[in-house]
């Protein structure tokens, strides 16, 4: 993929901008879920709406600290994996819960629609799609939030003691090269690492 074609990247402002304007939504805690989930967790749209409450809670059903992304719910066969859960989106799920529990539905996924027990990945491109365009966003779709979590990430996986390795995983990326075609480059940072040498 060119770099002309992939997603861009979505700054902090930008996230603000779309966690504001989904306070105003029809499903604000559901929606601010399904944008958490991209931004702060990398999934993938069919990620997303394969995600199931089984997959982030404990056996007594309360939240856990990581996403258990089974193989079915993810790309491939091998790209099942956990996800530590971020603390604003544990808070969002935490919400979404509670509010799920009133749903007299009572359904197995984390994002469901009004018509069913669960939504489809297109549904979830075009939520992103909408949500971006209302904000004028050009470049970004629904896998802007996935490029921006694994950027974020390895641009700050060294201060913790890791590697592009621990990313790739992170990302259920089989090989690393494919991890690194999602990195977007810093100008800023190389500059000053020039300037060190």
């Amino acid at each position: 993929m060119s770099l002309a074609k992939q997603a861009k990247i979505l700054s902090k402002a930008q996230q603000e901008a779309v966690l504001a304007s989904l306070a105003s939504t029809r499903y604000p805690a559901r929606d601010r879920v399904i944008f958490l989930l991209s931004v702060r967790a990398g999934l993938r749209a069919k990620e997303i709406a394969a995600l199931k409450w089984e997959m982030i809670t404990d056996a007594e059903g309360e939240l856990a600290d990581v996403i258990a992304l089974t193989n079915e719910a993810a790309k491939g066969r091998r790209g099942g994996r956990a996800i530590p859960l971020a603390k604003d989106l544990k808070v969002a799920l935490v919400a979404l819960k509670a509010e799920a529990a009133s749903d007299y539905r009572n359904s197995p996924y984390v994002v469901t629609s009004e018509r069913g027990l669960s939504t489809s990945s297109y549904a979830i491109v075009n939520k992103f799609a909408g949500w971006y365009r209302a904000l004028g966003f050009t470049g970004a779709s629904s896998h802007s939030g996935r490029r921006t979590a694994i950027t974020n990430w390895a641009r700050k996986i060294s201060i913790v003691g890791g590697s592009l390795r621990d990313v790739q995983i992170l990302a259920g990326h089989s090989a690393l090269s494919t991890t690194q075609r999602y990195i977007e480059a810093d100008a800023g940072a190389m500059r000053r690492v020039v300037e060190l040498t």
